[in-house]
């Protein structure tokens, strides 16, 4: 984890000093974003609506709060209604040449970004990236879509959009609350009643008023690990029969939360390491590791490590998981959008 991330999430005794000197800068972004919104209120900036339904999966801080697993999960929910999904993204650190992006199979991570190239391999749906959120959806509708999922993009008010899911992790939740650089808000937990469903990433958060109605508890569920460079699968049991010590690795949000998950599972680690979000792996990381080991990662980082992928490199595919009364609260919520 990143010092500023250590800060915001009250990490590290450097919040009392560093916190104090961001503030100017919070007080600058607060006055811009707040601008920003009263123009599109205003019709100063123009949102477009397009023809097709739009959800929106997204959050009000940075990173780490479990959204790729809920556009997967509702990838299959609007298939089982009988729709032609698509996804769009932003596709962060992407370097394709012409946008908006249409992924294919010879896509890779440095032309798409990791989420987009996750989802893409996980759903066999298109999937178009670029900054330009409605052009990216036009080209879905193009490509035969009748409903667009964006992965993040609450922020991004020129596409309009038809239903608003926020996902929290419910154990960081807002670090100290403040709005960025001093904090990890890029917009202040009051948007949250403007959301349609709010979705907590690991239960129900302590110490928090969970909103009513509006509200459900999500966890992520794992049964299988994936070999990287053969696709091999092997169940957890089996797994854990043969290798209960191992390395792992993570480079997501809070790097930690996958430790964690490893060691309810049953797993020794004997060494784990953390990196940034969206870290862009060189075979040189992972020397560090003893290679009679497995090495276990997320799917995510999997995406782009394939290609030097080693045999005893495993990664941990999760699925959305929701009680039976939340999942049809979802599906309910979807259905009148589809509907209208």
């Amino acid at each position: 984890m990143r010092l500023i991330e250590k800060v915001w999430f009250n990490k590290h005794r450097a919040k009392y000093w560093l916190v104090p000197l961001l503030l100017p800068f919070t007080g600058l972004f607060y006055l811009l974003s707040s601008a920003r919104r009263l123009a599109f209120s205003l019709g100063l900036l123009k949102s477009y609506q397009i023809d097709k339904p739009v959800i929106v999966v997204g959050n009000i801080g940075i990173g780490g709060n479990g959204k790729t697993p809920v556009v997967v999960h509702l990838v299959e929910l609007t298939r089982t209604l009988g729709f032609k999904p698509g996804v769009i993204s932003r596709g962060y650190g992407g370097t394709a040449e012409i946008y908006p992006y249409l992924l294919d199979e010879s896509s890779t991570s440095t032309l798409a970004g990791d989420e987009p190239i996750l989802i893409y391999q996980r759903c066999h749906v298109p999937v178009v990236v670029g900054a330009d959120r409605v052009a990216n959806a036009k080209m879905l509708i193009d490509q035969g879509c009748n409903i667009i999922i964006s992965d993040d993009g609450l922020q991004h008010y020129r596409l309009q959009r038809d239903l608003e899911l926020v996902v929290i992790d419910a154990k960081r939740l807002f670090g100290n609350g403040l709005l960025l650089p001093a904090g990890p808000l890029r917009e202040g937990a009051w948007r949250l009643q403007q959301a349609d469903l709010v979705i907590y990433n690991g239960g129900k958060p302590s110490n928090h008023e969970v909103l009513k109605d509006k509200s459900l508890l999500m966890t992520l569920a794992a049964s299988e690990l994936i070999q990287l460079k053969t696709g091999e699968k092997s169940s957890l049991v089996n797994f854990l029969k043969q290798w209960q010590t191992v390395n792992a690795i993570a480079g997501i949000g809070d790097p930690q939360r996958f430790f964690d998950t490893l060691q309810i599972l049953g797993f020794n680690l004997v060494k784990q390491q953390g990196f940034i979000d969206h870290k862009d792996f060189t075979v040189d990381d992972f020397n560090q590791f003893k290679i009679d080991l497995p090495l276990l990662m997320t799917e995510k980082d999997a995406v782009k490590c394939q290609a030097f992928a080693q045999e005893n490199w495993w990664y941990l595919p999760v699925n959305a998981q929701f009680s039976v009364q939340d999942e049809q609260a979802l599906m309910k919520k979807m259905q009148t959008v589809m509907i209208n």
